[in-house]
Protein backbone atom coordinates (compact mmCIF):
# COMPACT_ATOMS: atom_id res chain seq x y z
CA UNK A 1 0.00 0.00 0.00
CA UNK A 2 1.31 3.59 -0.52
CA UNK A 3 2.35 5.51 2.20
CA UNK A 4 2.75 9.18 1.35
CA UNK A 5 5.92 10.45 2.24
CA UNK A 6 6.88 11.46 5.79
CA UNK A 7 6.29 15.77 6.03
CA UNK A 8 9.38 17.60 6.13
CA UNK A 9 9.41 20.11 9.14
CA UNK A 10 12.06 22.87 9.13
CA UNK A 11 12.57 24.52 12.18
CA UNK A 12 14.38 27.57 12.38
CA UNK A 13 15.12 30.13 15.39
CA UNK A 14 13.10 33.39 14.58
CA UNK A 15 13.40 35.28 18.09
CA UNK A 16 17.01 36.44 17.29
CA UNK A 17 15.95 40.07 17.84
CA UNK A 18 14.73 39.00 21.22
CA UNK A 19 17.45 36.92 22.14
CA UNK A 20 19.81 39.61 21.07
CA UNK A 21 18.07 42.17 23.44
CA UNK A 22 17.89 39.41 26.71
CA UNK A 23 21.67 38.99 25.88
CA UNK A 24 22.44 42.58 25.79
CA UNK A 25 20.39 43.58 28.96
CA UNK A 26 21.73 39.99 31.12
CA UNK A 27 24.92 40.25 30.31
CA UNK A 28 25.09 43.98 31.28
CA UNK A 29 23.13 43.22 34.43
CA UNK A 30 25.09 40.36 35.69
CA UNK A 31 28.60 42.59 35.15
CA UNK A 32 28.60 45.98 35.83
CA UNK A 33 26.48 45.36 39.65
CA UNK A 34 28.67 42.70 40.41
CA UNK A 35 31.89 45.68 39.43
CA UNK A 36 29.81 47.69 42.21
CA UNK A 37 29.40 45.30 44.71
CA UNK A 38 32.71 43.98 44.36
CA UNK A 39 34.31 47.33 44.10
CA UNK A 40 32.57 48.92 47.53
CA UNK A 41 33.63 45.57 49.37
CA UNK A 42 36.62 46.60 49.80
CA UNK A 43 35.66 49.66 51.28
CA UNK A 44 34.29 50.22 54.68
CA UNK A 45 30.86 50.16 53.81
CA UNK A 46 28.08 48.20 55.32
CA UNK A 47 26.30 45.34 53.17
CA UNK A 48 23.24 47.53 53.76
CA UNK A 49 24.45 50.20 52.02
CA UNK A 50 26.68 48.39 49.12
CA UNK A 51 22.90 46.82 48.35
CA UNK A 52 21.71 50.38 48.53
CA UNK A 53 24.33 51.31 46.11
CA UNK A 54 23.85 48.23 43.79
CA UNK A 55 19.94 48.48 43.34
CA UNK A 56 20.33 52.33 42.60
CA UNK A 57 22.88 51.42 40.16
CA UNK A 58 20.55 48.29 38.79
CA UNK A 59 17.46 51.06 38.78
CA UNK A 60 19.42 53.54 36.52
CA UNK A 61 21.22 50.77 34.29
CA UNK A 62 18.07 49.58 33.28
CA UNK A 63 16.24 52.51 32.87
CA UNK A 64 19.58 53.45 30.43
CA UNK A 65 19.86 50.51 28.97
CA UNK A 66 15.97 50.13 28.41
CA UNK A 67 16.06 53.76 26.66
CA UNK A 68 19.19 52.59 24.40
CA UNK A 69 17.51 50.06 22.83
CA UNK A 70 14.45 51.78 22.43
CA UNK A 71 16.17 54.23 20.58
CA UNK A 72 18.38 51.98 18.61
CA UNK A 73 15.26 50.21 17.22
CA UNK A 74 13.87 53.68 16.56
CA UNK A 75 16.53 53.96 14.13
CA UNK A 76 16.72 51.23 12.61
CA UNK A 77 13.03 51.57 11.70
CA UNK A 78 13.86 55.54 10.67
CA UNK A 79 16.44 54.31 8.71
CA UNK A 80 14.23 51.68 6.97
CA UNK A 81 11.70 54.32 6.45
CA UNK A 82 13.92 56.63 4.61
CA UNK A 83 15.95 53.76 2.54
CA UNK A 84 12.52 53.10 1.55
CA UNK A 85 11.86 56.13 0.21
CA UNK A 86 15.00 56.18 -1.46
CA UNK A 87 14.42 53.18 -3.33
CA UNK A 88 10.73 53.76 -4.50
CA UNK A 89 12.07 57.24 -6.17
CA UNK A 90 14.97 55.53 -7.78
CA UNK A 91 12.65 52.92 -9.29
CA UNK A 92 10.56 56.04 -10.47
CA UNK A 93 13.21 58.05 -11.68
CA UNK A 94 15.87 55.80 -13.24
CA UNK A 95 14.41 52.27 -13.77
CA UNK A 96 17.13 51.27 -16.51
CA UNK A 97 19.90 51.46 -13.62
CA UNK A 98 17.60 49.36 -11.04
CA UNK A 99 16.80 46.56 -13.66
CA UNK A 100 20.14 46.37 -13.64
CA UNK A 101 20.83 45.82 -10.42
CA UNK A 102 18.43 43.47 -10.46
CA UNK A 103 20.24 41.62 -13.51
CA UNK A 104 23.54 41.48 -11.15
CA UNK A 105 21.76 39.96 -8.21
CA UNK A 106 20.22 37.50 -10.08
CA UNK A 107 23.33 36.44 -12.33
CA UNK A 108 25.31 36.59 -9.11
CA UNK A 109 22.66 33.55 -8.49
CA UNK A 110 23.79 32.00 -12.16
CA UNK A 111 20.92 32.82 -13.60
CA UNK A 112 21.10 34.42 -17.38
CA UNK A 113 19.53 36.87 -19.11
CA UNK A 114 16.53 35.22 -20.99
CA UNK A 115 15.89 33.80 -17.31
CA UNK A 116 15.93 37.12 -16.09
CA UNK A 117 13.46 39.14 -17.61
CA UNK A 118 10.31 37.30 -16.54
CA UNK A 119 11.31 38.36 -13.33
CA UNK A 120 12.18 42.30 -14.49
CA UNK A 121 8.41 41.84 -16.28
CA UNK A 122 7.07 40.86 -13.29
CA UNK A 123 8.85 43.85 -11.45
CA UNK A 124 7.53 46.61 -13.83
CA UNK A 125 3.72 45.68 -13.16
CA UNK A 126 4.78 45.34 -9.87
CA UNK A 127 6.25 48.17 -8.04
CA UNK A 128 5.78 47.56 -4.68
CA UNK A 129 7.15 44.46 -4.97
CA UNK A 130 10.37 45.44 -7.11
CA UNK A 131 10.67 48.12 -3.69
CA UNK A 132 10.42 44.97 -1.25
CA UNK A 133 13.27 43.19 -3.23
CA UNK A 134 15.52 45.76 -3.11
CA UNK A 135 15.44 46.29 0.33
CA UNK A 136 15.72 42.95 0.92
CA UNK A 137 18.63 41.56 -1.54
CA UNK A 138 20.28 44.85 -2.76
CA UNK A 139 20.78 47.08 0.70
CA UNK A 140 19.71 43.96 3.10
CA UNK A 141 17.24 45.17 4.89
CA UNK A 142 14.10 43.69 6.91
CA UNK A 143 10.93 46.09 8.04
CA UNK A 144 10.88 46.38 11.31
CA UNK A 145 8.45 45.61 13.73
CA UNK A 146 6.09 48.53 14.73
CA UNK A 147 6.28 47.68 17.53
CA UNK A 148 10.18 46.73 18.68
CA UNK A 149 10.92 49.88 19.97
CA UNK A 150 9.12 49.53 22.93
CA UNK A 151 8.92 45.97 23.20
CA UNK A 152 13.43 46.01 23.17
CA UNK A 153 12.95 48.86 25.81
CA UNK A 154 11.06 46.40 28.08
CA UNK A 155 13.01 43.52 27.35
CA UNK A 156 16.65 44.95 27.48
CA UNK A 157 15.48 46.78 30.91
CA UNK A 158 13.80 43.86 32.74
CA UNK A 159 16.94 41.59 31.34
CA UNK A 160 19.13 43.93 33.47
CA UNK A 161 17.18 43.98 36.42
CA UNK A 162 16.88 39.98 36.78
CA UNK A 163 20.77 40.38 35.53
CA UNK A 164 21.41 42.90 38.33
CA UNK A 165 20.13 41.11 41.08
CA UNK A 166 21.47 37.40 41.06
CA UNK A 167 25.26 38.99 41.88
CA UNK A 168 23.60 41.46 44.32
CA UNK A 169 21.69 38.30 45.94
CA UNK A 170 24.57 37.41 48.39
CA UNK A 171 24.58 40.88 50.05
CA UNK A 172 21.33 40.97 50.90
CA UNK A 173 21.48 37.13 52.42
CA UNK A 174 24.71 37.48 54.02
CA UNK A 175 25.91 39.84 56.97
CA UNK A 176 29.87 39.37 56.24
CA UNK A 177 31.19 41.83 53.38
CA UNK A 178 33.65 38.82 52.06
CA UNK A 179 31.49 35.93 52.47
CA UNK A 180 29.14 38.11 50.32
CA UNK A 181 31.46 38.93 47.63
CA UNK A 182 32.92 35.54 47.59
CA UNK A 183 29.48 34.24 47.05
CA UNK A 184 28.65 37.03 43.92
CA UNK A 185 31.72 35.59 42.37
CA UNK A 186 30.09 32.13 42.40
CA UNK A 187 27.00 33.07 41.64
CA UNK A 188 27.28 35.45 38.91
CA UNK A 189 29.38 33.06 37.03
CA UNK A 190 27.21 29.63 37.60
CA UNK A 191 24.26 32.80 35.94
CA UNK A 192 26.77 33.43 33.12
CA UNK A 193 26.86 29.05 32.89
CA UNK A 194 23.65 28.52 33.05
CA UNK A 195 22.60 31.88 30.90
CA UNK A 196 25.19 30.32 28.15
CA UNK A 197 24.09 27.01 27.79
CA UNK A 198 20.08 28.12 27.69
CA UNK A 199 21.46 30.75 25.05
CA UNK A 200 23.19 27.72 23.11
CA UNK A 201 20.23 25.42 23.43
CA UNK A 202 17.51 28.40 21.52
CA UNK A 203 20.03 29.52 19.01
CA UNK A 204 21.14 26.37 17.95
CA UNK A 205 24.69 26.49 18.74
CA UNK A 206 26.07 23.67 20.73
CA UNK A 207 25.05 24.61 24.60
CA UNK A 208 28.25 23.28 26.41
CA UNK A 209 30.17 25.64 24.45
CA UNK A 210 28.08 28.33 24.54
CA UNK A 211 27.74 28.35 28.04
CA UNK A 212 31.66 28.10 28.56
CA UNK A 213 32.06 30.70 25.84
CA UNK A 214 29.84 32.72 28.01
CA UNK A 215 31.48 32.43 31.23
CA UNK A 216 34.38 33.19 29.97
CA UNK A 217 33.61 36.27 28.12
CA UNK A 218 31.57 37.69 30.82
CA UNK A 219 33.52 36.55 33.57
CA UNK A 220 36.96 38.55 31.68
CA UNK A 221 34.46 41.71 31.26
CA UNK A 222 33.11 41.21 35.36
CA UNK A 223 36.91 40.93 36.54
CA UNK A 224 37.94 43.93 33.97
CA UNK A 225 34.88 45.75 35.91
CA UNK A 226 35.41 44.39 39.21
CA UNK A 227 39.46 45.68 38.86
CA UNK A 228 38.14 49.59 37.60
CA UNK A 229 35.84 49.64 40.58
CA UNK A 230 38.65 48.62 42.87
CA UNK A 231 40.73 50.81 41.47
CA UNK A 232 38.90 54.39 41.84
CA UNK A 233 36.96 53.22 45.09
Amino acid sequence: MFEPPPVHKERHFTASALVHDIVIGVSDGLTVPFALAAGLSGTSLANNLIVTAGLAEVAAGSIAMGLGGYLAARSDAEHFASEKIREQREIENVPDMEEREVAEIFEAYGLNTYQIEPILDAFREHPAAWVDFMMRFELGLEEPDPRRAFSSAFTIATAYIVGGLIPLSPYMLLHVTRQALLASITVTLLALFVFGFVKGRYTGTRPLRSALQTTLIGGLAAGAAFLIARVFS
